[in-house]
């Protein structure tokens, strides 16, 4: 694990203590599980990003099959004889 040094003024070093007190942790958990807090946050804004990008793509496409014939395909796939009508 990575170590990496802060530089806090005297105010918020003494934050950060009565925090940890009151949340009965170390001043180190409480930065630990604040950074993790703030990655999780970035991340879930940057997959929010990603999919309003994403929406759309395929809406001009031409080469597609329809729902229904992909659906019609699937269900004749999982068939029990697969679609064979010859097979009993």
């Amino acid at each position: 694990m990575a170590i990496a040094a802060l530089h806090l003024t005297e105010q918020e070093q003494t934050a950060l203590e009565t925090i940890a007190q009151r949340m009965g942790k170390t001043p180190d958990e409480v930065v630990h599980d604040a950074v993790k807090q703030l990655i999780a946050q970035f991340q879930s804004e940057d997959r929010l990003s990603l999919l309003r990008q994403a929406r759309g793509m395929w809406q001009d496409r031409t080469d597609l099959p329809s729902l229904t014939d992909v659906r019609r395909e699937w269900d004749r796939q999982t068939e029990p004889n697969n679609g064979d009508t010859t097979a009993d």
